[in-house]
């Protein structure tokens, strides 16, 4: 079984950037990555096809931009103008396994 590992969180001001990483064990095909908030539910962020067709939320499109590298296994999310709004754990999904998550935390 594939397993998931995501990296690249942390705090960042209003305005600025952070790139995630989705570091699979093996081969992925469709991955997604969400967000979830202490007060919310799970968000959906943004998905990617194997042959890189790519969506988003309606609030990040624009902003966000999903990658991969298939040589390395890995799932990217550029993340750029972020806001308060944005702060949650975000964690990459294929099939019904996900990764632990990393936190994004927007503040001054």
């Amino acid at each position: 079984q594939v397993q998931l590992v995501e990296s690249g969180g942390g705090l960042v001001r209003p305005g600025g950037s952070l790139r995630l990483s989705c570091a699979a064990s093996g081969i992925i095909y469709i991955v997604n990555w969400y967000r979830q908030t202490p007060y919310n539910s799970r968000e959906w962020v943004a998905r990617i096809t194997r042959s890189g067709a790519t969506n988003y939320k309606d609030s990040v499109a624009g902003r966000f931009t999903i990658s991969r590298d298939d040589a390395q296994n890995t799932v990217y999310l550029q993340m750029n103008r972020l806001g308060p709004d944005d702060s949650a754990l975000y964690y990459c999904q294929t099939e019904n396994i996900r990764g632990p998550g990393t936190r994004v935390t927007v503040s001054y």
